[in-house]
């Protein structure tokens, strides 16, 4: 279902930025830079990336196959991490191929359709796992602070409606920012400092100020972050309230435990992302931009499957299986 709708309103902002608007656009591809250095550093990136992109693959593929095939993990908790995972695989994705080839290009242009084209898949994404991120708290909150009216709660179908609500209002959000960043006259460089299509860049290329623009679009990022964020602080303030009630040391260690992992994950995503995108950053140096981008956008989601399955002993050994870790006698 989510993929009809994104191809829909793929198409619907492609379409904005049809014919129509090359009068508007001198620009017709852009430059990007990427990580300039000498050839030798241009490997050593291409090495290193290639192999954070690989690794994200086999951890996140590994997730999902787990959950998919250990009965045991066909439990809401366990569903929505695989449907995390495979959220992370296309976030990854969406910008490390073509980041990639663009430090192995010699030209490093990308087309104004396929840049802002770019620029939707990556922060749909993006925002799709805000909501994965507010939904696997709120998971966490009725499991700790509900657990007698968790079953009936957390449904099956509840479970399904939850996840695909995720899916198409992550979608469903970006189009109407990328079609106004899209409406700017771009009619002198082209050249963005940058190794993705990012409206920091895209701003600061724009032949005339748009203070309005600008501002609708960093209010809306901030709504973006903040309510899903505020969301996720308000469940684990519920669950701290309950866990230190609980009279059994070893209850409370068990409850932080089940909440670690997914905390250490909100920490490291929405820490980098607010840096980037909760304020305007025209200010701050490209090099910054580039460091921020590639933690958020390709640690990130290789570190994400780690921290789960250290965390946690079924995923742990749902995992092994998948991978052929598990020796014969078990």
């Amino acid at each position: 279902m989510f993929i009809i709708v994104h191809f829909m309103v793929t198409y619907i902002f492609l379409t904005a930025l049809g014919p129509k608007n090359k009068t508007v656009h001198c620009v017709t591809e852009f430059i990007l830079l990427g990580f300039r250095g000498q050839w030798e550093m241009q490997r050593f990136f291409f090495s290193s990336i290639l192999v954070l992109y690989l690794l994200t693959l086999l951890g996140n593929g590994a997730i999902v196959c787990a959950v998919k095939s250990d009965r045991r993990l066909h439990t809401p908790m366990y569903i929505f991490l695989g449907n995390f995972a495979f959220l992370e695989i296309w976030y990854v994705s969406s910008t490390v191929p073509s980041m990639l080839v663009n430090i192995l290009s010699e030209t490093k242009t990308i087309s104004f359709s396929n840049c802002f084209l770019q620029f939707y898949f990556f922060f749909s994404l993006g925002t799709t796992e805000c909501f994965f991120l507010s939904v696997m708290a709120y998971d966490r909150y009725l499991a700790i602070c509900r657990p007698l009216h968790y079953p009936s709660i957390m449904t099956g179908k509840f479970c399904v409606i939850l996840i695909c609500v995720c899916w198409v209002s992550g979608f469903l959000c970006y189009p109407v920012p990328i079609v106004l960043i899209s409406q700017l006259s771009f009619c002198g460089s082209n050249i963005i400092d940058h190794f993705v299509c990012d409206p920091g860049p895209l701003f600061s290329l724009a032949c005339d100020p748009a203070p309005s623009t600008e501002l609708i679009c960093y209010t809306f990022n901030s709504m973006i972050i903040f309510g899903p964020f505020l969301s996720i602080l308000g469940s684990y303030a519920m669950v701290l309230r309950a866990v230190l009630r609980v009279p059994s040391g070893a209850g409370r260690t068990k409850a932080f435990s089940t909440c670690g992992s997914h905390l250490m994950v909100v920490s490291l995503f929405y820490g980098t992302l607010m840096v980037m995108y909760v304020s305007p950053t025209s200010g701050n140096p490209a090099g910054m931009h580039k460091v921020v981008t590639l933690i958020y956008s390709a640690v990130t989601p290789l570190l994400n499957p780690l921290i789960y399955s250290l965390r946690n002993k079924d995923m742990k050994e749902a995992i092994k299986k998948v991978l052929g870790l598990t020796s014969s006698q078990n």
